[in-house]
């Protein structure tokens, strides 16, 4: 029998460390393993991920973490989806919505009965059949009602959140401190290998201190000081398909009532992020520097904000790709440190939290089985290639050619596994899915048929409900669609009843 893992180190906090840590002294509780965190305040934080998708909930409700607490302790406001404005052609704006379209009826997907009906000439837009896009469109959100089952519209419904990512760590850190975490204070100055088998042994700090563990978290972002600088874990880079290489970001004031979705507008060499918080509106340009140089991007951002800027724009430099193992002997890459998507589908605290989840799946012991590990990563691989392919979609399907970056981007060659998609889509409306997705056939339904991607054909089964009764059902979901968000609250009239924080700190 072999010996289950006694302590666990993790290098490094912000939105990964947390995270992780809280996870971990909740659902290791009662287990004996000690939970050790070593951050050093000299060394900041990206705090990218104010954005989420709605996972992020079944993260908080296994924390067992309230909603109200939760947005009050991180400015929170909630989210619908994502609004894309400009990047399948200038002037036209969709929405990737949350939660389902349609309820299923006759022997195939609702989008096929939607399909049968545009043929025949309904102009009704897919967006009518989502309780969460019709929402959001009109600024609405209000919880579903604590009655509401399984077989009522509010089964279509889902939400996320956009937060304070570095007041989100911090709740997280009371959190994981009341159930036994130890913080260090220190900086990493060198890290230790078992010359035996190559696994970490200890964490050197610079004032000498050592930390000794069985297994070790790599949460240092982008330095990935563990998982790369001391494994040599190779980094694979997918900048041929994202060419983005920069952003910076910038806090402005709220000059209106936060409204329920994130907003992404294309730009000259990339694209511009707008995330409203209870205290402010977070702002950020994504661009490639071999199209646009920092100066012209911060004019650029600038001169596109809501507000005056609050702030000087804080740069980041990245390279988009991942590491090509995320675990390696007793070493789990988790946040930037395994690699890095730019936010634009609002994936990366997505992302910690499924590396978190999957390593309490895999849960190893001290013989570091190499069949769990190999499990670990061949779901990593997975998870993060289905996430680039969207992001690469954006790109590779806008029309517009009005700059060098845009015309670049005509150019890119899709991956086999995007290409197969969309090729799919566009001859049978079909929408494939894979094991591992983690967007699913709603999603990719808003961002295809967004990007301007008409399918020719549909699938024939679905002229097995007659035409009139096809019309009499999607009369009546449009009609029930409509009268629900309708009955729901003003967004900032939810914030205000329910969610409002006391305190309005600056956010980081």
């Amino acid at each position: 029998m072999t010996a289950p893992i006694e302590r666990v180190v993790i290098a490094g906090g912000g939105s990964a460390g947390w995270m992780a840590a809280a996870a971990l002294a909740h659902i290791l509780r009662g287990t004996g393993i000690a939970i050790d965190l070593v951050e050093s305040e000299e060394i900041g934080t990206v705090g990218v991920g104010e954005a989420t998708i709605p996972p992020i909930r079944v993260f908080n409700q296994m924390l067992g973490i309230d909603e109200g607490e939760f947005i009050r302790a991180t400015q929170g406001t909630f989210k619908l989806g994502i609004e894309f404005a400009d990047w399948w052609r200038r002037g036209n704006r969709y929405l990737h919505p949350f939660g389902r379209h349609g309820d299923d009826f006759g022997p195939v997907p609702f989008h096929q009965q939607w399909l049968a009906a545009r043929a025949s000439g309904d102009d009704s837009p897919l967006s009518a059949y989502s309780l969460t896009s019709v929402a959001a469109q009109q600024g609405r959100f209000g919880p579903p009602p604590s009655q509401a089952g399984r077989t009522t519209v509010w089964s279509t419904f889902s939400h996320a959140y956009h937060f304070d990512a570095g007041l989100y760590a911090a709740f997280l850190r009371r959190r994981a401190e009341a159930k036994g975490v130890r913080r260090h204070e220190g900086r990493i100055e060198g890290v230790e290998l078992d010359p035996q088998n190559g696994h970490v042994r200890e964490l050197v700090l610079a004032d000498g201190r050592r930390l000794t563990g069985d297994l070790f978290l790599d949460c240092t972002g982008f330095r990935a000081l563990l998982i790369g600088d001391s494994l040599g874990t190779p980094f694979e880079d997918w900048s041929h398909w994202l060419p983005c290489d920069r952003a910076i970001a910038v806090p402005t004031a709220s000059v209106a009532p936060p409204m329920p979705y994130t907003r992404s507008t294309a730009r000259s060499a990339g694209w511009q992020w707008r995330i409203p918080l209870q205290n402010r509106v977070g702002n950020g340009l994504v661009w490639c520097s071999a199209f646009l140089d920092e100066g012209d991007a911060r004019k650029e951002l600038l001169a596109n904000l809501d507000a005056p800027a609050q702030d000087d724009p804080r740069p980041l430099r990245f390279t988009t790709g991942r590491r090509a193992q995320a675990w390696v002997g007793n070493v789990v890459a988790i946040g930037l440190a395994s690699g890095f998507l730019e936010p634009l589908e609002s994936t990366s605290l997505h992302l910690i939290q499924t590396a978190i989840t999957r390593l309490l799946s895999w849960f190893p012991d001290k013989a570091f089985d190499p069949r769990v590990r190999d499990e670990y990563n061949r779901l990593f691989v997975r998870e993060w290639e289905a996430v680039r392919d969207l992001i690469i979609f954006h790109y590779a399907a806008g029309e517009h050619e009005d700059t060098p970056f845009w015309r670049h981007c005509r150019t890119i060659t899709l991956p086999d596994t995007l290409a197969t998609r969309v090729d799919l889509f566009r001859a049978t409306g079909r929408v494939l899915e894979r094991d591992g997705d983690v967007f699913g056939r709603d999603s990719w339904l808003s961002v295809m048929l967004g990007q301007g991607i008409e399918p020719i054909g549909h699938d024939s089964l679905a002229h097995a409900v007659p035409a009139a009764d096809r019309a009499k059902v999607l009369a009546a979901m449009r009609e029930i669609i409509g009268r629900t968000a309708a009955s729901m609250p003003a967004h900032a009239d939810t914030l205000n009843r329910s969610f409002r924080a006391a305190l309005a700190p600056a956010g980081n």
